[in-house]
């Protein structure tokens, strides 16, 4: 269980092809403090510590999980990280499991005052469970839907990413075309799957 608040910038040091992908992710975190076991969320796919080193910590990430999410399994790529939720912690976002529901596509980005707009194409399944004033996790971040644009295709949604979230984030280098992961928030969920069976 995550909150979607970004606690530091990893970026995968090192790629290891075996069964499954073995990644390698150089953190600030102090490793003394992660354990074995523990759950990090990286860019929003909530992963499993099952080695690590000072400065670096390595997950295993299978072909399932590189099959449902965007395109950042590659050396030098920079991912949010954020660790797991302990009882006591400050709820500064939302619930955000860390379960990927689909990838969307970084239409367009342009200022906003100080702050950028940001608009995401998400894809049809998605789309009933985005509303603007409505939470969504995007690369592991916890933000709040500005406006929704239902199309044939799918929804187009927008952001406004703050100045602080730009800096404390992978934000700060998005372009247009980028692939994001796109977590819905977990009340919409069971909702949606409530009207399913009550259909």
């Amino acid at each position: 269980m995550f909150t979607g608040i970004i606690t530091d910038i990893g970026t995968i040091a090192h790629i290891e092809q075996r069964g499954d992908l073995r990644v390698t992710i150089a953190s600030a975190y102090d490793m003394e403090t992660v354990a074995l076991g523990a759950s990090i969320a990286c860019s929003g796919v909530c992963l499993t510590v099952v080695d690590k080193a000072p400065g670096r910590f390595m997950v295993d990430v299978s072909a399932e999980t590189v099959s449902r999410t965007a395109n950042l399994w590659r050396e030098g790529r920079q991912l949010n990280l954020e660790r797991a939720l302990r009882l006591g912690d400050e709820l500064g976002g939302h619930i955000v499991t860390g379960h990927v529901d689909g990838v969307g596509t970084v239409v367009a980005i342009s200022p906003d005052g100080d702050s950028q707009r940001v608009s995401i194409k998400a894809p049809p399944a998605l789309a009933p469970y985005i509303a603007a004033k409505g939470s969504i996790a995007v690369d592991g971040v916890s933000l709040t839907v500005n406006s929704v644009e239902d199309e044939a295709d799918g929804a187009l949604f927008g952001l406004n990413i703050i100045p602080h979230t730009a800096a404390e984030t992978t934000f700060a280098a998005l372009t247009p075309g980028a692939e994001v992961n796109l977590e819905i928030d977990v009340l919409a969920r069971y909702l949606g799957r409530m009207e399913q069976l009550r259909a």
